[in-house]
C-alpha cells in the first residue's frame, strides 16, 4: 500500500492550473450579463469585485479575455474559448461531486425547450455531447411547445425552457413554482451579397439600415420590438421589410442583392462557405440578444445542471464577421 511519503513532490507532479472554478464563473457571467454591473447582480457581489476578479483571471492566464466598449464587453478570441469550455468544465466538476457523494443514483430526465428555433440549429449537437460527458442527465427536446415555451412551463408540460422574450406569468403561484436566470447571448448579423454596395465597408449603420430593406424570416412581434428598440431606440424609423418562411429564402435573397438579411449568427454561420456572403455588424458593436433559461422548482438540479453544461456551448462567429 503507498504511504503519503510515496506521492511524489509537488514540483513532479503536472502543474497546477493557473485559472481558478470563480474566474471559470466570472467568464460565464461576464458573457452573459454583458457588462460588469449585470455580471455583479448574478453573481451577488459588487461591481468593482467583477471588475477586480475580471484583472485577476486575465493575469492569470496571461491574456486578454473581454473588450471594454461604451455598449459593455465583448469577449476576445481567448475569452470565446475560455466561455467555449468553462460551462462544461463546471458542469462535469459538479456530476464528479455527485458521482462520489451518490455513486448509486439514478438518471435524471428533463424536458426542453426553446422559444426561438435558432438554438436548434445547435442544440441537438450540444445534446448529444451532453449525454456523453453527464451520462446521468438525460435531455429531451420538447420541439412541439416552441410556440408557446412559457405556456408549457406553466402547466408543467416541461421543465426548463430557453427564452429570449417572453415573460414568466406574475401570479404568486408563478412565482413559486418558476426560476429564471440569464444564461447566454447570440448576436444578431447582418448579411448581404459581396456583390452588395455594403459589402466593402468595415460595418453598417443605422442609416443603411433605412435605406435597404430588411430580409427577415417570420419574426414573432415580441422580438421584432426587442430588434426595433435595441437598434434605434424610442425613434420609429418606417423600414422596409421583406419576410420569407424558410432561413434558405432568407439567405437566398440576400445573395440575390434583394437587401440586407438580419438572423442570428447561428443560422448564419452553416451559409458562409460559398464565398457570395459577407457578414456585417453595426458600427456601434455587436448587437446581443440575450437568452434565459427558466426552469420549474422541482427541476432545479438538473436545470443548474443544464446550466452549466450549456453556458458556452452555442457556436460563435465573432471572428469571421466584418
Amino acid at each position: 500500500m503507498s504511504r503519503i511519503s510515496d506521492l511524489p513532490a509537488p514540483s513532479a507532479m503536472a502543474p497546477r492550473p493557473q485559472l481558478e472554478v470563480r474566474d471559470l464563473e466570472l467568464a460565464l457571467a461576464l458573457s452573459a450579463a454583458g457588462t460588469t454591473a449585470g455580471a455583479a447582480s448574478a453573481m451577488h457581489i459588487t461591481q468593482s469585485a467583477v471588475s477586480r476578479a475580471l484583472a485577476l483571471a486575465e493575469a492569470r492566464i496571461g491574456a486578454r479575455l473581454f473588450e471594454r466598449t461604451a455598449r459593455g464587453l465583448t469577449p476576445t478570441a481567448a475569452g470565446e474559448r475560455l466561455i467555449a469550455g468553462a460551462g462544461l468544465v463546471l458542469a462535469q466538476l459538479r456530476e464528479l461531486e455527485r458521482e462520489v457523494a451518490a455513486p448509486a443514483a439514478a438518471t435524471t430526465r428533463v424536458r426542453l425547450v426553446c422559444e426561438c428555433y435558432t438554438a436548434y440549429r445547435w442544440l441537438p449537437s450540444a445534446m448529444a455531447n451532453l449525454r456523453r460527458r453527464l451520462p446521468r442527465l438525460e435531455v429531451e427536446l420538447a420541439v412541439e411547445h416552441t410556440r408557446d415555451p412559457v405556456g408549457a412551463l406553466a402547466r408543467g408540460d416541461i421543465d426548463v425552457a430557453l427564452l429570449t422574450t417572453g415573460a414568466l406569468p406574475a401570479t404568486r403561484e408563478a412565482r413559486a413554482a418558476l426560476v429564471e436566470r440569464p444564461l447566454f447571448s447570440d448576436e444578431v448579423v447582418f448579411v448581404v451579397s459581396t456583390a452588395h454596395p455594403l459589402a466593402g465597408r468595415a460595418s453598417i449603420t443605422r442609416d443603411n439600415l433605412r435605406q435597404s430593406p430588411l430580409i427577415t424570416s417570420n419574426t414573432p412581434p415580441a422580438e421584432a420590438r426587442w430588434f426595433m428598440t435595441t437598434v434605434f431606440g424610442r425613434q420609429k424609423p418606417r423600414l422596409e421589410f421583406l419576410h420569407f418562411p424558410l432561413t434558405e429564402a432568407v439567405i437566398d435573397a440576400a445573395r440575390a442583392g434583394m437587401g440586407i438579411a438580419v438572423l442570428s449568427e447561428w443560422m448564419a454561420d452553416g451559409y458562409l462557405g460559398g464565398g457570395d456572403l459577407a457578414v456585417k455588424r453595426l458600427s456601434s458593436g455587436p448587437l446581443r440578444r440575450p437568452w434565459r433559461i427558466a426552469y420549474r422548482r422541482a427541476s432545479a438540479d438538473a436545470a443548474e445542471r443544464l446550466v452549466a453544461a450549456l453556458e458556452g456551448s452555442a457556436p460563435r462567429l465573432h471572428r469571421r464577421a466584418g
